[in-house]
């Protein structure tokens, strides 16, 4: 576990590893679940969610879906999806796109989840075995999960519920995702805190107590200590989201993962 960064080297990998990059010049990060053989199965917006206007000075957690990129010189089966779907089989090298390979964390004790300032890189819930998380990932790239949502149901929701099987019941609040709640929790937490610069006049001191309502309000929303989670067999994950599985013809698919 590092202390300061989840940067790992990719013969560190394990399939079923939880895995993430940073996009935007670290404005946001993009996840998968690597699943073996230089493949990782991650979930986007089937069409652009931002403006190419608005593309270059958003800092929010959405993934820009580009239909203009290059085929993958080296497998033939990278970028394959389902129609309709934003579940996506691509290669390592086009998931990071030449940026460095980061590895989520599960199990953190509370201590080190208030240590990350940054959200998106650790829960407090335990992850399912490998073989687990693989298959609910492979079974959704045949299935789909949903519309992307930024803030309900995107890539990083996607690779938590592969990796512990958890569905969040209120389908109005904020999803599993580490990076929404950041972004809603920092104006929360300076919105509460503000009072205080009464009380407090020092500003290192209404910065410290901001840095502290920002941190809880993340950990208030992990799925590691939420009680408005339940586990959902992968099977029945289209009955809970309210979605409808992907209509198709059965033809055979090689994933090659074991390339």
């Amino acid at each position: 576990m590092g202390v300061l960064t989840n940067k790992v080297e990719r013969d560190e990998l394990k399939p079923g590893d939880h895995i993430y990059t940073y996009r935007a010049v670290f404005a946001y990060s993009h996840h998968g679940v690597f699943v073996g053989g230089c493949k990782v199965v991650h979930f986007k917006p089937e069409h652009s969610l931002i403006s190419p206007t608005l593309a270059s000075s958003s800092s929010s957690v959405s993934e820009v879906n580009d239909s203009s990129e290059a085929p993958c010189p080296t497998f033939p089966d990278c970028g394959y999806k389902q129609p309709k779907s934003g579940v996506v089989l691509s290669c390592l090298d086009c998931f990071l796109k030449k940026g460095s390979l980061y590895r989520f964390e599960y199990g953190v004790s509370s201590s080190i989840f208030l240590t990350r300032f940054r959200g998106g890189t650790c829960t407090t819930a335990p992850s399912d075995p490998l073989q687990t998380v693989i298959h609910r990932a492979m079974h959704l790239l045949q299935n789909g999960f949903g519309n992307y949502d930024v803030f309900q149901n995107n890539c990083e929701d996607f690779a938590l519920y592969c990796k512990t099987g958890l569905l969040i019941l209120d389908k109005n609040g904020v999803g599993r995702s580490g990076q929404a709640s950041s972004i809603l929790g920092a104006p929360l937490a300076a919105l509460l805190s503000s009072p205080l610069t009464l009380l407090i006049p020092n500003p290192v001191g209404v910065a410290t107590v901001t840095a502290g309502m920002y941190c809880m309000s993340r950990y208030a929303t992990d799925i590691g200590v939420r009680n408005d989670v339940i586990k959902v067999p992968v099977e029945d994950l289209a009955l809970n989201l309210g979605f409808k599985t992907i209509k198709r013809k059965r033809k055979a698919f090689d994933t090659s993962i074991s390339r």
